[in-house]
Parts: C-alpha cells; structure tokens; sequence
C-alpha cells in the first residue's frame, strides 16, 4: 500500500515543472561528460584503433556513425509517441515541453542516419539512393519529425498545438516497427541489425565494441541535449511563476549581479 501511495504521489511529481527543474540540473551535468567522454573514446577507438573490414574496407567506418543516428532518431520518436499517449490521457503540462525538445535532434539525426547510409550505400550497392523498405521507412520518419515541427509553427494555440502535436506523435509511431522489421518483411538490400541485446553480435568485438560505446555516447548526448531543452522551455513557459523569479533572484545573487528595487525607479 505505501509503494503505491508513494508511485502515486511520484506520478503526480511529474506532472510538475518545478520539480522537474529541480530534480534535472545535476542530470544533464552527468549526461553532458558522459556524452563528451564515450563519444571522445568511441571516435578514437572506431577510427584508428578498429579494424577495417574484409569486404568493405575503411568505408564501413561510417556504420559507427549510422547506426546511432538511426536508433537514436527512432528513440527520440518513440519518446514522443509516449508522451502524446501521456499529454491526451493526463494533460501533464510537461509531455508537450519533451516534444518540442526532442523535435529538432530528432530531425538532424534522421537527415544525419540517411545522409550517412547514401554514404555507405554508394560503395556497397553502388548507388547513394535505393528504394529499401528500411530506407523509405526512415524517410518517412524524416517527414513525421518535419511534418510535426511544421504543425507546431503553424498553430499559435499552445493546446490546440499541444494536442495536435501529441496526437501526431502517438499515430506516427507505427513507423518504427515497419523501420524495424522491414528487412525481415521485405527483400531489401539493407542489412539487418548490426547487434542485438538477445543475439551474439555477427561482427568480431574490436568492431562492435566501440560501435556499443558510439551509440552509449549518442544516447547520453541526447540525454543531456533534451534535457537542457525542457529546462529551457521550462523557464519560458513558467517565467511568470513565483518560483522562476526566486531562482532567477537566487543566480544572480550568487553570481553577484546587483539587484535593482522597484523603489529606484525615478530617483536621480
């Protein structure tokens, strides 16, 4: 009974953008080294250290790059697609914050996931462009991430936005699965994956494992990316609460900024 009184009360937390604010700031602190530390060893390790691969040489290099982007970007997505079930179903204020956070990475790494396949793609299939179930598939994402932004731009109702944007995301993820599975559904020229959490990876450990501490390194980034965003749009959204002018009063009194009374004014 207290675990679930407790979990109640965390639910209802979430729903709160000072408690958020609070308990976020020594979280993009460790997101932000941890990204800067894997991402820093991963490029060292993937670039000189990995052996290149018996069929396609040096430019299988580029995977270390497109394979995080793509799963990063269907990560981000599906982020979306939950917190539009959570913002229909429980108006949290908060869901549509992580929305327009992660929009705009989620856009760059799919244009960054196909750009890098074309680039993998021009010496493997000899073309920089196929249509490939799991290419298409991932435009398509690319269209969904623009499609969204779009709507966000063209709606000046913040819910009415909040509720289109929510709603979009939530429909659109039955994307990632046809991302996923298209090249066990189709025959494609893509791939499939390069490791699974519950297979034996097919390539030798000095080329997976720094691809691992890539794709580490690209989740940790984004970690400390959407976060700052939230926090940022956080403020914004909140700048005319109690709460955000105490904060607001605190740093500057901590950074020494002189504070200036109403009282002041006029005087000479």
């Amino acid at each position: 009974m207290k675990l679930k009184q407790k979990l109640k009360e965390y639910w209802h937390k979430l729903g709160s953008p000072r408690w958020f604010y609070q308990i976020t700031t020594n979280w993009v602190t460790f997101f932000g080294g941890s990204a800067l530390l894997l991402l820093v060893t991963g490029f060292v390790w993937a670039l000189a250290f990995a052996p290149a691969d018996y069929q396609q040489g040096n430019s299988f290099r580029i995977m270390y790059v497109h394979v995080p982007a793509a799963m990063l970007a269907q990560s981000l997505y599906i982020g979306m697609g939950v917190a539009g079930f959570i913002g229909l179903v429980w108006r949290m204020k908060l869901t549509d914050v992580a929305i327009a956070a992660c929009l705009p990475l989620g856009m760059v790494l799919t244009a960054l996931a196909l750009f890098t396949g074309g680039v993998w793609g021009k010496p493997t299939w000899g073309s920089w462009w196929e249509w490939d179930g799991r290419t298409v598939s991932t435009l398509v994402l690319l269209f969904l991430y623009v499609g969204i932004y779009a709507l966000r731009e063209a709606i000046p109702d913040a819910d009415l936005r909040a509720r289109a944007s929510a709603l979009v995301s939530l429909v659109g993820t039955v994307n990632i699965p046809i991302i996923k599975y298209s090249v066990e559904w189709w025959n494609t020229l893509h791939q499939s994956a390069s490791f699974s959490l519950t297979e034996k990876p097919a390539m030798p450990a000095e080329m997976w494992l720094p691809l691992l501490v890539m794709v580490l390194g690209f989740y940790c980034f984004a970690g400390h990316h959407v976060l700052s965003r939230m926090r940022l749009e956080v403020l914004t959204r909140e700048s005319s609460s109690r709460w955000v002018a105490e904060l607001m009063l605190n740093k500057n009194a901590v950074d020494g900024t002189p504070q200036t009374s109403t009282t002041d004014h006029g005087k000479g």
